[in-house]
């Protein structure tokens, strides 16, 4: 099965289309006044989907199981065709589109089962994914133009006797978001030397900033104090987030420490010093984070 272990939990909604075309006038009227001799055939059939829903992954060997939160089933008959539209919502690591559309299979087979003794023509047709939502496909385009800088925050990077991985890995990491890095710096674990960093690529119009090492506990990680104390705006949501994500994976998160919010329009986020942490981070925050310069410009949350 696909790893979908570094997905984080969103609401996730699918919604599946199936047809089943009769070929008698008197099989739709059957179907209205409830008198198929095999018995209601929409609820029968609803009863069904809502059951196929849920063995989804019973019956799929790559489907993952997932919590089924809200299953619904609508109909409506246009001449002689019989339309069935079927909804899934989840909140959960991966989406439910065929879950949907394995749901509205059912349904149209329970209807076929059910007709067939008083109508040979029924047919099934057009089992196809309507819509889906959730996820981060919804939100994967960095807006245009976006101007963002990584700083490496590390004494031993710095002065030459080690060899930075995270600032590489963050830019390697944003690319598969279409976002391209327009400066990559190193500083030593200074406060006054992160913070002239930082005031320099707020001052040179930078929209992002993403600082990577000097978040944990020893004397020298001092890049959350730096930034906080620059910020105008914090934004206590997104440090939540990428601990939250992280706790759940590793237990030592909870000793990180970071900072995240404005400085001027540019928004900084503070991340670990490790490869791991840092693609924990983005793996937390992107493409969703993206979001505020949305509202910077007016636009309305989703």
């Amino acid at each position: 099965m696909v790893d979908i272990t570094h997905k984080t939990r969103t609401l996730r909604i699918a919604t599946a289309q199936a047809t089943v075309q009769v070929s008698r006038p008197e099989t739709v009227e059957a179907i209205r006044s409830r008198t198929v001799p095999k018995g209601d055939v929409f609820e029968m059939a609803k009863a069904a989907g809502f059951l196929a829903v849920k063995k989804t992954p019973d019956l799929l060997p790559d489907c993952h199981p997932i919590p089924v939160e809200y299953t619904a089933v609508q109909y409506r008959i246009e001449d002689l065709t019989i339309v069935i539209e079927l909804t899934v919502k989840t909140i959960y690591k991966t989406g439910v589109e065929v879950e949907a559309m394995h749901g509205a299979s059912v349904v149209a087979l329970t209807m076929y089962d059910m007709l067939k003794p008083i109508d040979k023509g029924v047919e099934i047709r057009n089992i196809r994914l309507l819509e889906k939502k959730g996820g981060k496909s919804d939100r994967n385009a960095a807006p245009e133009g976006l101007k963002v800088a990584v700083v490496v925050c590390s004494d031993s990077i710095s002065n030459g006797a080690g060899e930075d991985r995270s600032g590489k890995k963050i830019i390697e990491k944003l690319g598969a978001f279409g976002i391209k890095v327009s400066e990559y710096s190193i500083v030593a674990d200074d406060k006054a030397e992160i913070q002239a960093k930082l005031r320099a690529l707020q001052s040179a119009g930078y929209d992002l900033a993403l600082t990577t090492g000097g978040t944990g506990l020893s004397p020298r990680d001092v890049t959350p104090e730096a930034v906080s104390e620059l910020l105008d705006r914090e934004i206590p949501g997104i440090t939540e987030t990428a601990r939250q994500y992280g706790q759940e994976r590793i237990p030592t998160s909870m000793l990180s420490r970071s900072a995240a919010g404005f400085i001027g329009e540019m928004l900084v986020i503070t991340m670990p010093g490790s490869t791991g942490g840092v693609i924990e981070y983005i793996d937390a925050l992107f493409p969703h984070v993206l979001h505020v310069f949305n509202v910077l410009e007016g636009k309305k949350h989703d």
